[in-house]
């Protein structure tokens, strides 16, 4: 067992394995860092992170400052004297004097391949702009965002059918399994300090409400990733006869590429139907009406009449 005290950072469940897996190690957690409680769901109750539920399954103590920089929550942590401050998707850039706090630095998870998509939302962008390859990176952190020098990496493929949701699953274990790495190298002193090249840094946004219409003019192959990307939230969507009409899955159809209108509907299908674009034909297999569920799009043919020759703005 390790006796490296060790701070916990992290709020969502994506977080949740790396914390299981410095539990199972036994390292020392001597405390668990996570947002406050969230209003969630239609009745609005306060609702606690992933992070938190399985802190509190480990009887580990459980810290929610709503601002880190707070002078008495600083306090706290320092009182802690942690060795090391482990940071998974928490939600708050550490100020310096967090960041200089443990002499063994602080080590962030990122899921991309760093200098790639650093910032809030590496998998979504991954996936939108088509990527075929993805990953994880350990790093000690400093004052930017997503810019200290790398420990490890690893790869992960992704397939032309696979959602933000998917490689977010896939992403979440392997993290766990890359911070062990991560963890046994720095207790034997010998974690590495890979720079990071700036020159082929890019920077993954926050999603926008804009981001998340279709525009029919972009080609068929944009639109698949823009849907994949944004599944299983917050959702790619267009309107039909004036109703938000949510796209979930789709796939490319097989074309020679000649379009006359996008947006236009050009075949009904055995699963669903097929929407003109700028370039290709765009296959849609699974779609949400407005305040309905999720269905398949050949059930949504059948309860809403859509026809060929329909136009979705």
């Amino acid at each position: 067992m390790s006796k490296l005290r060790v701070v916990f950072m992290g709020t969502p469940d994506f977080a949740v394995p790396c914390l299981d897996a410095l539990v199972k190690e036994e390292y020392n957690v001597v405390a668990v860092v996570t947002q406050p409680d969230r209003p969630k769901g239609r009745g609005q109750k306060l609702a606690e992170s992933p992070v938190k539920q399985a802190a509190i399954s480990y009887k580990l103590p459980v810290l929610q400052p709503n601002k880190v920089k707070d002078p008495a929550f600083q306090d706290v942590l320092f009182s802690l004297k942690p060795d090391i401050i482990i940071v998974v998707a928490f939600g708050q850039l550490l100020p310096k004097t967090l960041l200089d706090l443990p002499p063994l630095g602080c080590i962030n998870v990122h899921a991309s391949l760093l200098p790639l998509y650093r910032g809030a939302a590496p998998i979504h962008w991954s996936i939108i702009k088509g990527d075929k390859v993805t990953g994880v990176t350990t790093m000690f952190m400093d004052i930017g965002m997503d810019t200290g020098d790398m420990i490890l990496k690893e790869k992960v493929s992704i397939s032309e059918m696979d959602t933000t949701g998917d490689i977010h699953d896939k992403l979440k274990n392997i993290g766990a399994k890359v911070l062990s790495e991560t963890m046994k190298l720095i207790v034997d002193k010998k974690a590495p300090r890979i720079a990071q090249n700036n020159e082929e840094a890019t920077y993954a946004s926050m999603l926008t409400r804009e981001l998340e219409r279709i525009n029919w003019q972009e080609s068929a192959a944009a639109i698949h990733n823009l849907v994949r990307g944004l599944n299983p939230w917050p959702g790619a969507y267009c309107f039909y006869q004036e109703k938000n009409l949510k796209i979930w899955q789709t796939r490319i159809y097989p074309t020679d590429d000649i379009v006359t209108q996008s947006g236009r509907i050009a075949k009904i299908t055995a699963e669903g139907f097929v929407v003109e674009t700028r370039q290709g034909l765009l296959e849609i297999l699974e779609v949400q009406p407005a305040s309905k569920r999720r269905m398949r799009a050949i059930d949504f043919i059948c309860g809403y009449g859509l026809s060929v020759g329909d136009i979705l703005e």
